[in-house]
């Protein structure tokens, strides 16, 4: 389909409200908001912002679950040219005033509460510090709040909405300018802060749609959270540039995402492995309850792609690569390419985006088939901000890649196939061996429910393999027999060396293995000088 002309969010939204005003948009929770009308809250924030004194380039804290109201503030902010920063809500006090600190916010927006999270409470301790902390913090809105001497509650803050229709033009929202800084976690012990700006958030986020071939219709379920790249950079941007509409779950259940889908009739889905795993695992799940699913965004190996495909029953599953720092993804496997190609690799580099594969040691590109550093270039954040700012020099090339940090190759199209993080590859005997290639056949076994590799130090072999397995409900494992079944579909190498049967893996709130944790499982496992594992 052909692209909006908009240039920053607020504007795509009311382009599509002219386009057709009583077409959904939003459906969160128990709202189902049309993008006529969600222009007009767009707005209403927007003047209610502006009442508040926020200007042009103001820094605007979020810390909203997946409801109205968090994509109102980021599409209000654009209205003046103020730029949102969303926290999330898995935060502690103590990282939340790391974020307030490093974000320069000049108001929040909060949540009361989220699950068993009293944020009033933290807010009003920090707020009352703020000289200290976050000296350019001005006001707190709550949600779903009464007011407080510190806090204004929402209804209050929407009323005292002024008119911004009489703004000039200029003071919106421009392409270069910052959509949102969205904070990431990786290889430091504080959040990377990474400004998005709004015209390469709507071009790239139009492009994914494409893959995805939505259309006006379709409905995108979202139950992944929207401060994350793969939520607003990418499901949101992609969903509202193709005028479909955005289903939102505030926080992932699986039982309720199962009704929602249902429900709701949704067409696509965004998921990972974990996510994919709890619903079909669910006792609730039956084929024809996610039968209006055609297309899915999704990363992992080949069977979790055939899973979603043939189980989940998604057929036109996307595979993906990408980052934060590429607005969420810079690779997707076209929709309609076959699944076995889908599942093989993860796609050509999207539209204005340029790859290129280079050897860890000597820094030039390789050749095509050989395994090397990822480097991404294109639609790309400017550089970090805040504390992360001294990064930029080691994680950008002289001209211009992102160093991903990630290993893969180009297939013999062109497309990439995404291999491992760097510092996840184990490398045993002199021989690299990727943890997701162990996990896949592992996860072949009828008895095995989940799967985590990793390597562990040895003083002969560099490192051994171990490998962290929870077997199905009702079935007994040993490790022998898993080694065993390795050994029958993989080369020998990529057994594992050392088998530890589990109740659980370390995983995030949302499922994603920690890596690092099964690292340092794997180490503690290590026996004193002159044993074997």
């Amino acid at each position: 389909m052909q692209a909006p002309v908009s240039h920053n969010l607020y504007d795509l939204i009311c382009e599509q409200a002219d386009r057709d005003p009583a077409a959904l948009a939003l459906i969160a929770g128990n709202e189902r908001i049309s993008y006529a009308r969600l222009a007009e809250r767009a707005r209403l924030v927007a003047g209610a912002l502006r009442a508040a004194g926020v200007r042009r380039g103001d820094r605007i804290g979020m810390l909203i679950g997946n409801r109205a109201e968090w994509v109102e503030v980021c599409l209000g902010a654009a209205a003046i040219g103020a730029v949102p920063a969303p926290f999330s809500t898995w935060s502690t006090a103590r990282e939340l005033e790391f974020l307030l600190a490093d974000s320069g916010v000049r108001l929040l927006v909060a949540l009361a509460r989220f699950g068993e999270r009293d944020y009033a409470a933290d807010l009003a301790a920090l707020f009352a510090r703020r000289a200290t902390i976050c000296p350019q913090l001005q006001s707190v809105v709550l949600i779903d709040g009464a007011g407080e001497t510190w806090a204004t509650a929402w209804q209050d803050f929407l009323a005292s909405a002024v008119n911004i229709d009489s703004l000039p033009q200029g003071e919106r929202a421009r392409a270069e300018d910052t959509a949102f800084v969205l904070f990431t976690s990786g290889s430091t012990s504080h959040p990377k802060a990474v400004p998005l700006r709004h015209g390469a958030a709507l071009t790239n986020g139009f492009h994914i749609g494409e893959r995805q071939g939505l259309k006006p219709g379709d409905r995108v379920f979202l139950p992944l959270p929207l401060f994350w790249s793969y939520g607003s950079a990418n499901a949101m941007c992609a969903t509202f540039t193709h005028g479909a509409t955005l289903v939102v779950q505030e926080r992932f259940e699986a039982g309720a995402a199962l009704d929602l889908i249902e429900r709701q009739a949704c067409t696509s889905i965004y998921t990972l492995p974990a996510i994919t795993a709890a619903l079909i695992g669910h006792p609730d799940f039956r084929r024809e309850r996610t039968a209006s699913l055609r297309a899915a965004m999704t990363i992992g190996t080949p069977q979790d792609v055939a899973t979603v495909a043939h189980t989940l029953g998604a057929r036109e599953v996307c595979n993906i690569y990408g980052q934060t720092e590429s607005y969420g993804n810079c690779c997707v496997t076209p929709h309609d390419w076959p699944l076995e190609r889908r599942m093989a690799c993860q796609g050509p580099p999207l539209p204005g985006v340029l790859l290129r594969i280079v050897d860890p040691a000597g820094g030039g590109e390789v050749a095509r088939g050989q395994t090397g550093l990822i480097e991404v270039k294109g639609h790309l954040t400017p550089g970090y901000e805040g504390a992360s700012r001294e990064q930029n020099t080691s994680a950008f090339t002289a001209d211009g890649y992102f160093r991903t940090g990630d290993l893969g190759t180009f297939d013999a199209t062109g497309a990439l196939v995404f291999q491992a993080r760097d510092s996840e590859m184990i490398k045993r005997a002199g021989i690299n061996i990727a943890p997701a290639e162990v996990e896949e056949v592992l996860r072949q076994h009828p008895g095995v429910a989940a799967a985590g590799v990793t390597g562990a130090p040895h003083p002969i072999k560099g490192e051994i393999v171990v490998a962290f397995v929870v077997p199905t409900a009702g079935t007994t494992l040993t490790a022998e027999a898993l080694r065993s079944h390795c050994r029958a579909l993989a080369a020998t190498y990529k057994t594992p060396d050392h088998v530890e049967i589990r109740a659980d893996l370390p995983v995030t709130t949302t499922g994603k293995l920690l890596r690092r944790e099964l690292k340092h499982m794997a180490a503690a496992l290590i026996p004193a000088p002159g044993g074997t594992l």
